[in-house]
């Protein structure tokens, strides 16, 4: 695991900038990117072992988001169809449950947290030390990153509403280690 989670760290160096992909165009266009790191935000219990195989034979590293897979539940199940019908490398999930029956399968983890007080910062740093990464949104609030990445220990990365390259950069330069992002102008960032 310390491997892996090394590899990823590593990727998201190389390249912050994460293609999160919302339908098989975008999966297509990621594969073509520079991306070296793919979330999938859909998909189904019948294609999602496909399309994790594409991200892997395209040689990028692929996290499934559980929670917006069609068929899947909020429960352990889920993790342990992924660890055992995919090759996945990890999962995202808001579900702590799963974030930690992903991590005892070996998989990667990265549990999201939406950003939207007080109360759900306190949550973020209550929440977030089963996962190998946090992942916030909206990720365009470079001063709660900033505070963030000051109190947990995983990398951070920043996600949604990053509308241009300043965001990227005010995100980054914020201390989150990547930004995912589902707007394809930025994938050459």
């Amino acid at each position: 695991m310390a491997v892996k989670l090394k590899q990823f760290v590593e990727s998201m160096q190389d390249a912050p900038v994460i293609a999160a992909v919302k339908d098989d165009g975008g999966l297509e266009r990621a594969l073509e990117s520079d991306c070296t790191v793919i979330f999938l935000l859909y998909g189904t219990i019948l294609n999602v072992r496909d399309l994790v195989r594409q991200v892997k034979e395209a040689g990028k590293l692929a996290f499934i988001h559980l929670d917006l897979i069609e068929g899947m539940s909020t429960r352990d199940i889920s993790a342990e169809f992924i660890a055992s019908s995919t090759e996945a490398d990890g999962i995202i999930s808001t579900h702590p449950n799963l974030i930690r029956r992903a991590r005892e399968l070996g998989l990667l983890t990265i549990q999201r947290f939406f950003m939207l007080d007080s109360l759900s910062f306190a949550n973020v740093l209550r929440q977030s030390s089963n996962a190998d990464a946090v992942d916030v949104l909206p990720g365009a609030i470079p001063s709660v990153i900033r505070h963030l990445v000051k109190e947990v220990r995983q990398p951070l990365i920043a996600s949604g509403l990053l509308l241009d390259k300043s965001d990227v950069v005010a995100a980054l330069s914020a201390g989150a280690v990547a930004v995912s992002t589902t707007s394809e102008a930025l994938w050459s960032v």
